[in-house]
């Protein structure tokens, strides 16, 4: 698998609960949220934007999405998990290369994450942050079922703060 057959296999409305370990707070956390993944157009204005700060030309790019979200949350169930993030692919070959984002997983900042596809179509995204780095993994058990694994580290990456799981199932059937 590339990165374009795994943005492609992406897109669409997911319905997501994820299981979190906060080993700092000892607490465990159940999160429901919709998903929404679609693609973008490498000339939207959001893609431009972000090349230009990262100084990334947009002949290199390709297929450029959107992912939005909308959760709540056991642990303070009056706050309601929203946001969006542009998220753009920078290739260095078929199946390794960067990821330009707006918002970060582990930290609300800017980050590049650097991403590789594995021989069974796991995409693997690192990303080191200010005070943390973020592992996730996420590989599909069929067209409509895809599983999500992330570690939070700290920014040595000696230690792991949170440990999360998640199943994701499409919303109406992608044949």
């Amino acid at each position: 698998m590339d990165i374009e057959t795994f943005v492609e296999r992406s897109l669409g409305e997911w319905r997501s609960q994820r299981s979190a370990h906060h080993l700092a707070f000892s607490h465990f956390e159940e999160v429901r949220s919709t998903i929404n993944i679609e693609s973008l157009t490498i000339d939207d204005p959001g893609v431009i934007d972000l090349c230009q700060r990262y100084e990334v030309s947009p002949e290199v790019i390709v297929s450029p999405f959107k992912m939005s979200w909308e959760g709540e949350s056991d642990w303070d169930e009056e706050q309601v998990i929203e946001g969006s993030t542009i998220l753009v692919p920078v290739p260095d070959s078929a199946t390794t290369g960067k990821l330009l984002r707006e918002q970060g997983y582990a930290e609300t900042m800017e980050s590049v994450g650097s991403y590789c596809l594995t021989d069974d179509g796991t995409f693997i995204l690192t990303t080191a942050y200010d005070r943390a780095a973020a592992e996730e993994k996420i590989w599909f058990a069929t067209p409509n079922l895809r599983f999500r694994v992330s570690l939070i580290k700290t920014s040595s990456g000696k230690g792991v703060t949170t440990a999360s799981f998640s199943s994701e199932v499409r919303r109406g059937v992608k044949s």
